[in-house]
């Protein structure tokens, strides 16, 4: 009897450890990326739709860490691009336009409590001016270090000008004359931060996110040594396929909920 019972055990450990060998386990979740597009950060209550209290960007950070959202930079994501393998976790790409001195005023010290990466969009023909930044405080974010080597704080083009890009062609009767215009716009911008900044400039975020996808605008980028446009057009990278000149995004606007970024990542 004893030794019926010790081959029923045996047996019942075999087709056990067979289940378990055959089991796959939970399915391997394939992460997404967001881009997350800030203007500018206030200490008190947001004044317009574009602006977004100092408040609501910790707790959209906080959104971020509770839901172990990887928070990584327009260099991380090329990355992704070229090993052809999305991220086992979703990730999030903070940046901000236009060039508002909150940014070093409200949005930096944030930033570096948490130790996050971010990239800054400028409208150069803007900077020294009004409530913009100065080429200074660019400087200093630009050359600001974490422990290891890390530089978090990258610049990015947002134009010279702020025009609509693609809108503009309509002022142009000679094709090669708006050209010139986009290579203006694209270049001069691009020089002038690089004439302030330790890295090199490949990033554009379209000023009002106008012409998106478009060749003409997507040549002059390639021409002025872009490797990125960032649109404004929402939505998530899905795979590592994406085009890295029609890179998605998610306005962060007085009114957005950080649920919404979940919409985007979990849906």
């Amino acid at each position: 009897m004893t030794r019926i019972k010790f081959i029923i055990l045996i047996l019942v450990s075999f087709l056990a450890a067979c289940n378990r060998n055959d089991d796959p386990g939970p399915a391997q979740v394939q992460g997404r990326v967001i881009v997350l597009m800030y203007h500018r950060i206030t200490e008190g209550k947001a004044g317009n739709l574009y602006e977004r209290s100092a408040a609501d960007f910790e707790s959209d950070i906080q959104y971020l860490i509770n839901n172990n959202i990887n928070i990584i930079d327009f260099q991380d994501l090329m990355e992704i691009k070229n090993s052809e393998k999305m991220p086992d976790r979703h990730c999030a790409i903070l940046t901000f336009d236009d060039g508002d001195f909150s940014w070093y005023e409200t949005a930096m010290p944030i930033l570096k409590e948490y130790r996050l990466k971010a990239t800054f969009f400028l409208w150069t023909n803007m900077m020294e001016k009004d409530s913009f930044l100065k080429w200074s405080e660019v400087e200093y974010m630009s050359n600001i270090m974490y422990p290891g080597g890390t530089r978090p704080f990258r610049f990015g083009s947002h134009s010279f000008s702020h025009p609509f890009l693609k809108g503009s062609k309509l002022n142009y009767a000679d094709p090669d004359e708006y050209e010139s215009f986009l290579d203006y716009e694209l270049g001069v911008s691009r020089d002038m931060i690089r004439a302030h900044v330790p890295v090199d400039i490949d990033i554009l975020a379209l000023p009002y996110g106008d012409g998106a996808g478009d060749p003409d605008i997507i040549a002059a980028a390639v021409r002025n040594g872009y490797t990125m446009i960032r649109t404004s057009i929402h939505g998530s990278i899905t795979t590592s396929g994406f085009d890295p000149f029609q890179i998605p995004s998610l306005p962060m606007l007085d009114t957005t909920i950080p649920e919404e970024i979940g919409y985007y990542l979990f849906n």
